[in-house]
């Protein structure tokens, strides 16, 4: 390391190279983010307008338990792959064949229950012998999410962008409507199907470009046992944050018509565009806190956590701000029975806000503290469900009109994730001995211009609100954030090539 300045330590090189990794990562999900959502309107507008509220809502509601069934099926290994590469418990290609090889069998367990049983992913009842093939999604869903971990240990995140953020929101999109005019009552579940699939493909085949086919491989019992009890919590953990945001779907449709659900499925598209933000990180933070945790160096994934929970809240509170801004003419934009959701939507765009913290400390808590983490995840869950189960029962008892009831199950979710944020953040930093806090007095700052001129644009035509008001609200928001909140560190989210380079690496 001869070519290293005297006023770079090694360890200070190396926890800016990680930082780096992480914004390079950002960068190229955040693009995905954008991919994304120019390929999510199309979906929203064919799925509201051609299928209608009532198609869209059983749609959704087989899609809630074939999803969560397929995050169970992952056993953990969408973030404990990095730890078990990290250490080295043999061959890379082989370490990932068997998470491959358990989820394809558990997955394919409970496919098979849930063909069988297909009441559950069903509430009202109406189903066709295709609509139940949505089970087929179950296995291919599961290992794409597994494929896409191993592909971004080795920092190759251009891949999830591909699978996720092009192939399958565009493969979804056509499938939808070219299906609608040949096979329309299942045209939505298979279209589903089409575009997980195409995922599914994408994924596998920058895997093996990777990796490779496994050499001397020999599936054990005994190792697939070991990653079942390891993987056990980071699995229920996994399961039980992406059940937080979709429980309230479930719940409603136990007490809503089929058209609300699908008009808070709608919303809730919308409300988790900030949530993929997130899910920018995820990819590269993994790999990097299980390195920071094999060195036993606390105080790097504290300022790892912290810097890119900022990153994550100061995003996600712009684009919620912007999106509830202009919530009435986004959900209008959709059909002319989706406004009653806005209330919903507020919340629900509030609630991803909330949650930045929690999510990014689950991010090292998964690996320092799985079990307490896991507690703390069936705390909040549980709390969100006994919330949402209160609010309907009241509103049902009082005669609320769907619209309330759905604003009562997005307003649950928002004080459970509430409370999972405080709750593990403040674990978290108990646990490293420093503060993970990510509130920063320019989030304040930045919002209060914004809200002014969103509300000068609600005074306006609905079509001037969405083609000035939305970027006029951003630009604002970012301007400010940008002078007030963003320091040195911060700013490398938007540049490239600043890590210090060690000579010999």
């Amino acid at each position: 390391m001869s070519g290293l300045p005297p006023e770079h330590p090694p360890e200070e090189a190396e926890g800016r190279d990680e930082m780096t990794a992480l914004a390079k990562g950002g960068r190229t999900n955040f693009f995905g983010f954008v991919l994304r959502l120019v390929a999510r309107i199309p979906f929203l507008f064919i799925a509201g307008r051609m299928y209608g509220a009532e198609e869209l809502g059983r749609f959704a509601s087989a899609l809630v338990l074939a999803e969560f069934a397929a995050m169970l099926a992952t056993m953990g290994e969408k973030r404990g792959l990095a730890a078990r590469l990290t250490n080295g418990e043999g061959p890379d290609a082989n370490v990932v064949y068997d998470g491959l090889l358990l989820s394809l069998i558990v997955s394919s367990i409970f496919a098979g229950f849930l063909w069988l049983v297909p009441g559950p992913m069903f509430p009202s009842g109406d189903y066709s012998q295709v609509d139940r093939l949505v089970v087929l999604a179950i296995p291919a869903v599961a290992l794409t999410e597994i494929l896409l971990a191993a592909q971004a240990y080795k920092f190759d995140i251009a891949t999830t962008v591909r699978s996720r953020a092009v192939v399958e929101p565009w493969v979804l999109s056509i499938a939808a409507f070219v299906l609608f005019y040949y096979i329309r009552d299942e045209g939505l579940m298979l279209s589903f199907l089409a575009s997980v699939y195409a995922a599914l493909i994408v994924a596998l085949v920058a895997f093996l470009k990777t990796y490779g086919l496994p050499r001397g491989w020999d599936p054990s019992p005994r190792v697939m046992g070991l990653i079942v009890i390891r993987g056990l919590p980071l699995a229920g953990a996994d399961a039980i944050e992406w059940g937080t945001r979709r429980l309230d779907l479930f719940i409603l449709g136990l007490f809503a018509a089929p058209s609300a659900v699908g008009i808070y499925y709608v919303a809730q598209q919308i409300a988790s565009l900030p949530q993929k933000l997130k899910q920018s990180f995820d990819p590269v933070l993994g790999p990097v806190i299980t390195k920071a945790v094999k060195d036993k160096d606390w105080g790097r994934i504290a300022k790892q956590i912290r810097q890119v929970a900022f990153w994550i809240v100061a995003a996600q509170a712009g684009i919620a701000l912007t999106l509830g801004l202009a919530g009435d003419s986004l959900m209008r934009l959709v059909g002319n029975d989706f406004p009653f959701g806005t209330g919903a939507l507020a919340f629900l765009l509030a609630a991803e806000v909330a949650a930045a913290l929690a999510v990014t400390s689950e991010a090292a808590l998964v690996y320092v503290a799985r079990v307490r983490n896991l507690w703390l995840s069936v705390t909040t869950i549980g709390l969100q469900a006994a919330l949402t189960i209160t609010f309907m029962v009241i509103g049902r008892q009082y005669d609320m009109p769907d619209g309330v009831l759905a604003a009562a199950a997005a307003c649950a979710l928002f004080i459970a994730l509430v409370f999972a944020s405080l709750a593990k953040g403040y674990v978290l930093s108990r646990i490293l001995g420093h503060s993970v806090n990510n509130f920063r007095w320019a989030l304040v700052y930045a919002a209060a211009p914004a809200v002014l001129v969103g509300w000068i644009f609600m005074q306006l035509p609905e079509w001037t609100q969405l083609v000035f008001g939305i970027p006029a609200v951003l630009g604002v928001y970012a301007w400010v954030v940008w002078k007030r909140g963003f320091t040195e560190d911060d700013r490398m989210l938007f540049r490239k090539n600043i890590a210090p380079q060690i000579e010999g690496e």
